[in-house]
């Protein structure tokens, strides 16, 4: 009896402490075998949609402290550090790269570029959007293909999706190929108008933006947008 009573008391202690629920439904490395396409869709929203809104929300609450700080000329230390991090030299500039664009665009790209979350790079690295690395000190895989038959292709590696949302919303504040995009999302939070400029996100050109405005309609994603 001593023994069921303390079995008891250990069961009463996990549920009170929650310890049965922390455990995740679906994870990033585990991925289902023979899921349905609902199946699918539920684990991917789950490991996705908590990231992009955790990143998205805290680039959006520095955006709005920036542009006050330009505002009031408060900050100057942690406005230029920004802007040396993000390669621009104006205030205009700094707020184009800041400004956070719409989740619904970001979940489309994740869904086209981890194939809803079952590629490898995603398994195996959190990589989510495809972002491949040029440094080869830091952690990354090497593609299964090679580009033009002998070139190695790297992929970063990343600790954590969160990490890897992260890097893609800085690369998109940042690149080169990506400043008329940056235009457009500044002056709107319209979805479709800023997807249009993200034609040099792919080679496949303005073919990717038409898949991507397709997958937010079908998909309803703009309920994920504030």
């Amino acid at each position: 009896m001593k023994h069921i009573y303390t079995a008891l008391i250990m069961i009463a202690s996990l549920l009170a402490t929650n310890s049965f629920a922390s455990t995740p439904k679906y994870t990033a490395t585990n991925v289902p075998k023979k899921m349905t396409v609902a199946v699918k869709k539920e684990r991917f929203y789950y490991l996705l949609s908590p990231a992009i809104d955790k990143v998205y929300n805290e680039l959006l609450v520095q955006y709005n402290q920036i542009e006050k700080d330009l505002k009031s000329g408060a900050n100057r230390a942690g406005v230029e550090n920004l802007k040396t991090t993000y390669k621009v030299k104006t205030d205009k500039e700094l707020l184009l790269a800041l400004k956070p664009h719409p989740q619904s665009i970001a979940l489309a790209q994740a869904a086209m570029e981890s194939a809803w979350a079952t590629s490898r790079f995603f398994v195996k690295a959190n990589n989510v959007f495809g972002m491949w690395s040029v440094n080869k000190n830091e952690p990354r895989i090497a593609a299964g293909e090679k580009r033009g038959g002998t070139k190695t292709i790297w992929l970063k590696k990343f600790a954590s999706i969160e990490d890897s949302v992260r890097e893609y919303y800085k690369m998109m504040g940042r690149g080169r190929a990506y400043k008329d995009f940056r235009q457009v999302r500044f002056a709107t939070n319209d979805v479709n108008k800023i997807v249009k400029e993200l034609d040099n996100y792919s080679e496949i050109g303005e073919k990717y933006t038409k898949e991507l405005s397709s997958m937010i309609r079908y998909n309803k994603l703009t309920k994920y947008d504030k």
